[in-house]
């Protein structure tokens, strides 16, 4: 059984991605990583190579990679996303192919268990791909997002024989002809670090994904580096919060004690709108109970199977 892992990255470092921390954190599962480039402005891709040379232990193979952004129909939906990471999954040679966005990080501990559940699941076909459960950081490493705001659980590894897709914006995965594909839950954890990060990067790579999703920004928000969706990139005490009292992966040691800003959960003011009180009642309803209700799934979860 041979395993792939995918990714991809564009203007990593401009843009504050823990995109070398991700690859340390899949390498040691992975007979090869394969990592697309996207043609940027700033030191991703000479990082990538430094990484292959000094850490990748001959398993990391890249590739350059033009977004087109100057082309208006790519920035739609974030379909350039799924577009550039079936273009990274195309080039996997495994029986399983594992995914992380330059800002997910597994965690160590989960390795062992990842080995044991892909060599469980193999011989049996039906089974097309695994399900993690989701830890979403957000305005700094001690806090946690845990709400209907946020998808609780996604497919990140799966079976090269069932065809799969990337699909949208490179949430999830679809079969070619649409079809969603049968998974397990995997029972590891994926660390998703994407709301972690300077401010001032914060915003750059707000104002860049939301032309991804609505085109090019206006002259006037141009001019003032606004993105389409406003002051979201900004830190803000909301529903769903709470400090986070785990471990991080060992491979984000480093950056977590570099961090070069501060953001106060417990003092920042708490905002509320009439729209929130249909999401706190149901998550209300998924403490009591542990069911989410009305939860969208991108796949078909099969009962465990072994």
């Amino acid at each position: 059984m041979k395993i792939s892992g995918f990714t991809l990255v564009r203007n990593g470092t401009a843009f504050d991605y823990p995109y070398l921390e991700s690859l340390r954190s899949i390498l040691p599962l992975v007979d090869e990583l394969v990592v697309n480039v996207g043609k940027g402005d700033d030191d991703t891709l000479e990082r990538i190579q430094k990484f292959a040379a000094d850490e990748g232990q001959g398993k990391v193979i890249y590739f350059e990679s033009d977004w087109q952004l100057d082309q208006p129909e790519k920035k739609r939906g974030g379909l350039i996303l799924s577009t550039q990471t079936n273009a990274a999954l195309s080039r996997c040679s495994g029986d399983w192919c594992f995914y992380l966005q330059a800002d997910e990080v597994l965690h160590e501990a989960d390795l062992p268990l990842l080995r044991k559940i892909l060599k469980q699941a193999h011989p049996d076909p039906r089974i097309e791909g695994l399900l993690f459960d989701y830890h979403h950081f957000y305005g700094s490493f001690d806090v946690i997002q845990e709400s209907r705001s946020t998808y609780r659980r996604e497919v990140r590894a799966v079976r090269r024989s069932a065809q799969p897709r990337s699909i949208g914006d490179a949430q999830s995965f679809r079969r070619q002809n649409g079809n969603k594909l049968s998974v397990i839950l995997s029972g590891a954890r994926i660390f998703h670090y994407g709301w972690v990060r300077k401010p001032e990067a914060m915003k750059e790579k707000t104002f860049f994904m939301d032309q991804l999703y609505h085109g090019d920004p206006s002259n006037q928000n141009l001019a003032q580096r606004t993105p389409h969706t406003g002051d979201n990139y900004r830190y803000k005490r909301f529903w769903g919060l709470k400090p986070f009292l785990g471990s991080h992966p060992s491979v984000m040691r480093e950056r977590i004690e570099k961090k070069g800003w501060h953001w106060d959960l417990k003092n920042s003011p708490f905002q509320i709108s009439l729209k929130d009180s249909k999401k706190i009642i149901l998550d209300c309803v998924e403490k009591i109970t542990g069911f989410r209700l009305f939860e969208y799934r991108s796949y078909r979860l099969l009962r465990k199977l072994f």
